[in-house]
């Protein structure tokens, strides 16, 4: 499905989160898209993987109850991707995935890019990029890092600060 951005935001977070750490970010991803319905932001793009993408999805489809109009739109990064998960993850997983507006592939099969190749197509969609950032590396730093550079608004649910002093690897 194509949006038109400015109605667009996009998510990336850790995949190790404890429960209480998944609940909060729940709490926090529920409060903003409270915050970006009135700006006008109706359709999310979430990557798909456990942790805070599947939380952030599952919260989007709960939040549909109050805005009816809103989208989640899964962005994989290819078909087997899942193959190391167990399987209550993958069970969760679709649930999720029989819920969602749209999904696409942004590759055909596992390549060493692939995840950042997602990253950056949901970044690009997108005019907001809401963030779970702990850490100063990994896919999720990498994102941040790539939506700052695009001009993208990034929102950290963390108290970890985004500065300007993030280094760009894109």
């Amino acid at each position: 499905m194509e949006y038109s951005p400015d109605t667009c935001a996009c998510f990336t977070g850790h995949r190790a989160m404890t429960e209480s750490e998944i609940k909060d970010a729940a709490v926090l991803v529920s409060e903003q898209i409270k915050k970006l319905y009135v700006r006008g932001v109706r359709n999310y793009f979430a990557g798909g993987a456990i942790g805070f993408d599947l939380a952030a999805a599952v919260t989007v489809l709960n939040m549909k109850r109050v805005y009816p109009d809103i989208t989640l739109n899964l962005a994989l990064p290819c078909p087997e991707y899942q193959s190391k998960w167990t399987r209550a993850e993958i069970e969760l997983f679709n649930r999720v995935r029989s819920r969602a507006d749209s999904e696409v592939y942004v590759s055909e099969s596992y390549h060493r890019g692939c995840m950042q190749m997602r990253n950056k197509y949901m970044v690009d969609k997108s005019v907001f990029c809401i963030a779970y950032l702990r850490e100063k590396r990994g896919g999720t730093y990498n994102t941040v890092a790539y939506a700052l550079k695009k001009g993208i608004e990034v929102i950290n649910l963390t108290d970890v600060p985004i500065t300007d002093q993030i280094s760009f690897d894109f």
